[in-house]
C-alpha cells in the first residue's frame, strides 16, 4: 500500500477485488492484446498474408506484459495505444509489422471499454439479484407485522414490515430490468477505422466489399458479442456510456432511498442494520449504535447519481466523427461509477443480511398512535348502534383534539379511548373499544399484497436466475 499519494477510497475501502480487477491495467491491456490477435485472426483468414506461427507469438504474450516499456515509449511519443503496439511488439518481434494492421486507437480502446463495461455489469447484475433475494425473504418473513406507516414522516394509516419492504424491493427489480435490458443491447464497435468508413480496409482487401463486411461479425464472435454496431465515426456513440451509467445511477437512487428508510427506522428504534460485537458507534458517545453502513450507501450512491451527468455531458459535445475531450472524463467517471455501485450492493448484501426488527418497540409506537386511525371504525360501530353518522364525526373530532393536546403538551399517555366511552353519544364501552385495537385489522390488504407479490413478481425473477444466487459481501470497513 502507497502512503505517499493519493489512492482512491473506492479501492481501498469500498470496492470487491473482483470489480477492481476488471478495471485494472492487467485486465484492461490484455484486452488489447487479445483484440489485436483477433484482429490478426480474422485477417489471416480472410486472405491478408499474416502466418500462424506470428498469430501463436502473439497469444503468447497476451498476459506478460512490459509495462517498462510501454511507459518508456509513451513518454517519447505521447500515444498510450502506439506506446502498447511498440511494447507488444519488442515481445513479438515475427508479428510486429502485423499488429493494429489497418486499425485505429479506438479499436482497442472503445472495444475494451465495451467488453469491460460488460463484464463488470453481469458482476452488478449478480449482486443486485442476491440482494433482491436476501429482501424477498425479509419481506416475506414480515409480511403481517404490523407497523406505522409514514406519509411526510407523520404517522400513517398501519402497513406491516414486510410490506414497506416490498416497496423498496419493487425498486430494485425495475433497476434488474433496466440493467438486463442495456446488457443486452452492448455491442462492441469493430474495426471501422479513423472516421468510421473502413476506409483503411478498402485498401487492405483490394476494395473486396463482402470481405469487410466479414470483418465486424467475425471480431464481435471471437470476442464473446453478437454483433457490432453496424455504424460509428471513431467511437461508438457515447450514448452508450450514458445509458449504462443510468442504469448504475437507478440502482444508486433506490439503494439511496431505501438506507434513508433504515436509517430513520433506527432512529425510532424501530428496526437496525447489524451492529458487530466489537463495533464502536461513536468516538465520544460509547453507548451510540449508529447506522454507518446505511449512510455510507447513501454517500456512495449519491456521488454515482452525479457521476451519471458525465457520460451525459461528454454524449451531448461530442463533434462529429471524434473529439478527444471525452477520454480523460471516461477514465474517471465510468470505472469509479462501477466500483461505487460494486460497494454499495456489498453493503446492501450486508446491512439487508443482518436487518434486525424489534416488534415490541414497533408494537408500542403503533399502540400511540392507533386510537387516533381506529376513529373511523368506532365511530362506524357506534352508527350500526344507532348514532348519528354527522354528529359522532364532529364529537370525535373534538376528543381527538383533546388527547392530542395532553399528549403533545403534557406528555400523557393517549387516553383517547377513555375520552370516547365516557362520552353519552357513543354506546361503546372501554372493554369494547379496546377490543377493537387489535393491530392486524388495520393493516388492510398489506400481507396479502406481499405474499402476492412474492409469489407472482419476486419468485419467477429469482428461479429465473438461480445460478446467480448464493453469494455472500465481504465489506472492509
Amino acid at each position: 500500500m502507497s502512503t505517499d499519494r493519493y489512492t482512491s477510497p473506492l479501492s481501498e475501502r469500498y470496492a470487491s477485488p473482483e470489480m477492481q480487477y476488471i478495471f485494472s491495467q492487467d485486465k484492461k491491456f490484455s484486452t488489447w492484446r487479445r483484440l489485436w490477435v483477433a484482429l490478426a485472426e480474422t485477417e489471416k483468414e480472410l486472405g491478408l498474408p499474416i502466418t500462424q506461427e506470428q498469430i501463436d507469438e502473439m497469444k503468447a504474450h497476451v498476459q506478460d506484459i512490459n509495462y517498462e516499456v510501454a511507459q518508456a515509449r509513451e513518454k517519447e511519443v505521447r500515444h498510450d495505444v502506439m506506446s502498447h503496439v511498440y511494447a507488444y511488439g519488442v515481445q513479438c518481434p515475427k508479428a510486429k509489422g502485423i499488429i493494429h494492421l489497418g486499425a485505429t486507437s479506438c479499436y482497442v480502446g472503445d472495444n475494451t471499454d465495451i467488453i469491460l463495461m460488460n463484464e463488470a455489469l453481469r458482476l452488478i447484475r449478480k449482486k443486485l439479484v442476491n440482494a433482491i433475494a436476501l429482501l424477498a425473504k425479509f419481506a416475506d418473513r414480515y409480511k403481517a407485522q404490523p407497523t406505522l406507516a409514514f406519509t411526510h414522516f407523520q404517522p400513517a394509516q398501519p402497513t406491516s414490515v414486510g410490506k414497506r419492504a416490498s416497496l423498496w424491493l419493487q425498486d430494485l427489480l425495475m433497476d434488474l430490468e433496466d440493467l438486463e435490458y442495456v446488457l443486452g443491447s452492448l455491442k462492441l464497435l469493430g474495426s471501422k477505422g479513423t472516421t468510421g468508413t473502413q476506409a483503411s480496409f478498402l485498401e487492405l482487401f483490394d476494395h473486396d466489399q463482402e470481405k469487410i463486411d466479414r470483418i465486424d461479425p467475425m471480431i464481435a464472435e471471437k470476442m464473446g458479442f453478437d454483433s457490432c454496431y453496424p455504424v460509428s465515426g471513431q467511437t461508438y456513440s457515447r450514448k452508450v456510456d450514458a445509458r449504462v451509467l443510468n442504469v448504475l445511477s437507478q440502482i444508486a437512487i433506490s439503494t439511496h432511498k431505501m438506507s434513508n428508510d433504515i436509517r430513520l427506522l433506527q432512529h425510532l428504534k424501530e428496526v437496525e442494520e447489524p451492529f458487530e460485537k466489537s463495533q464502536i458507534g461513536s468516538s465520544a458517545m460509547a453507548y451510540k449504535r449508529n447506522p454507518m453502513r446505511s449512510e455510507r450507501i447513501a454517500s456512495l450512491s449519491r456521488y454515482v447519481i452525479v457521476d451519471a451527468l458525465n457520460p451525459a455531458i461528454t454524449a451531448a459535445v461530442q463533434w462529429f466523427e471524434r473529439t478527444l475531450d471525452d477520454s480523460a472524463n471516461k477514465r474517471l467517471s465510468i470505472p469509479e461509477a462501477f466500483l461505487a455501485v460494486d460497494g454499495i450492493l456489498d453493503l446492501t448484501l450486508n446491512v439487508v443480511d443482518g436487518l434486525v426488527v424489534y416488534p415490541k418497540v414497533i408494537e408500542r409506537h403503533l399502540m400511540a398512535e392507533l386510537p387516533f386511525m381506529a376513529t373511523e371504525n368506532i365511530m362506524m360501530d357506534a352508527v350500526k348502534a344507532g348514532g348519528d353518522r354527522q354528529e359522532l364525526h364532529e364529537r370525535i373530532r373534538q376528543l381527538s383534539m383533546q388527547a392530542g393536546r395532553l399528549v403533545k403538551e403534557e406528555g400523557e399517555e393517549n387516553d383517547l379511548l377513555e375520552r370516547i366511552a365516557q362520552d353519552p353519544a357513543f354506546p361503546l364501552t372501554l372493554e369494547e373499544l379496546k377490543g377493537a385495537m387489535e393491530p392486524s385489522r388495520y393493516i388492510g390488504r398489506a400481507r396479502e399484497q406481499t405474499e402476492s407479490f412474492l409469489v407472482k413478481v419476486v419468485k419467477p425473477v429469482l428461479d429465473e436466475r438461480a445460478d446467480l444466487l448464493g453469494m455472500k459481501a465481504d465489506i472492509k470497513v
